[in-house]
C-alpha cells in the first residue's frame, strides 16, 4: 500500500485540474470543483494549508482514482 503525502487545498485542485477538474467556485474556505466531461463529477476540497489523511483519501475514492495513480500525479 502507497503512502499518502499530506498536501495543501490548492496543490490539490492543481493536480485535481491535469485530469480534468475545473474550479466551479468556492463557498467559504470550501472549494467546488467539476469535473468537465463525463461523469461530471462534483468534488468539494477544503482550502486549508494541509488536508487531513482521511479527507484525502475520500476526495481520491470520490474522483475516481486509485492512491497509486494519484501519487503518480503528485509526483509529476
Amino acid at each position: 500500500m502507497s503512502k499518502l503525502q499530506t498536501i495543501s487545498g490548492r496543490d490539490l485542485c492543481k493536480i485535481l485540474a491535469a485530469i480534468g477538474f475545473e474550479i466551479d467556485h468556492q463557498t467559504g474556505s470550501h472549494i467546488i470543483l467539476r469535473q468537465n466531461k463525463y461523469p461530471y463529477r462534483r468534488l468539494t476540497v477544503p482550502d486549508h494549508k494541509q488536508i487531513a489523511k482521511g479527507t484525502m483519501r475520500n476526495i481520491i475514492r470520490e474522483c475516481g482514482l486509485t492512491l497509486d495513480e494519484f501519487n503518480t500525479l503528485l509526483n509529476k
